[in-house]
């Protein structure tokens, strides 16, 4: 029965925290400072993009995703897999919190294929297709605290950059066969706006049909449509709750978009 799982709260953390040191910090002491079981998902897509610049390799990019050549995808892995992932692994060491980074390639935890796309050559660039979510389990029991990175393999020796969002929503519904879990999406604007001007105009309560109205009229559009599909498609596949917003929800005492069926 659902209710005898423990519950396990998936974060995933990118924006605008990400690229700022300040932000960043004070998200990951009150990440640390959660109870309970957890796994962290972040991005890293500005600095891998800051990162490529200085290197003289410019990041090319098809309605906002990013098309990962040989040459991006070595930067990708050495930012976010290197730089970014163990940043934050030290960070919430040194705050009592047992974490351990992670691609999807450590322990085949995350497998993905190469996205197929006829009209568009993304690259090296990958769609999940499985989880191993018992050795997840395994993991935590055992008091670990997975940091996951933007990076999985193919199984056959290939790395592959892959959307973070997807990442979380995936290990959230593979996650689910054992745990109640929660879903947080963490970002710089306070949760999904009515009016993106408008940072205080924050949709408390998010439901499929609600959102199929909103994005017809065009109020919800861009980088929020991904995030919301793979919502919706994880609330249909077992998830508990997810929650959409700024840093601070981690707390519990500010107001942020609750999406449900």
């Amino acid at each position: 029965m659902q209710e005898s799982k423990p519950e396990l709260t998936i974060v995933k953390i990118g924006g605008n925290v990400i690229d700022n040191p300040d932000a960043l910090k004070m998200f990951l002491a009150d990440f640390a400072a959660m109870k309970g079981n957890k796994i962290l998902v972040h991005g890293g897509g500005k600095i891998a993009t800051k990162t490529a610049e200085g290197l003289g390799i410019t990041a090319v990019f098809h309605e906002g995703r990013r098309i990962t050549d040989k040459p991006m995808l070595d930067v990708a892995v050495m930012t976010y897999a290197g730089l970014i992932n163990k940043d934050i692994v030290a960070q919430l060491q040194a705050k009592g919190c047992n974490a351990m980074g992670f691609t999807g390639a450590d322990g085949n935890i995350i497998l993905s294929e190469k996205r197929k796309n006829a009209a568009v050559d993304f690259g090296f660039v990958g769609d999940v297709v499985a989880v191993n979510a018992k050795l997840l389990q395994v993991l935590i029991q055992h008091g670990v605290i997975p940091v996951f990175c933007a990076i999985t393999h193919d199984g056959k020796g290939q790395l592959l950059n892959t959307n973070a969002d997807t990442i979380a929503s995936t290990l959230a519904v593979a996650c689910s066969n054992y745990f109640n879990v929660n879903l947080l999406y963490c970002f710089e604007k306070k949760g999904v706006l009515m009016d993106s001007n408008d940072d205080n105009s924050v949709i408390k309560s998010l439901t499929f049909d609600t959102y199929k109205t909103l994005r017809e009229k065009g109020v919800i559009h861009s980088g929020m449509l991904p995030k919301l599909e793979n919502c919706f498609n994880a609330l249909q596949q077992g998830v508990t709750k997810i929650g959409i917003g700024s840093p601070e929800m981690l707390k519990g005492n500010i107001t942020y978009t609750v999406v449900s069926r």
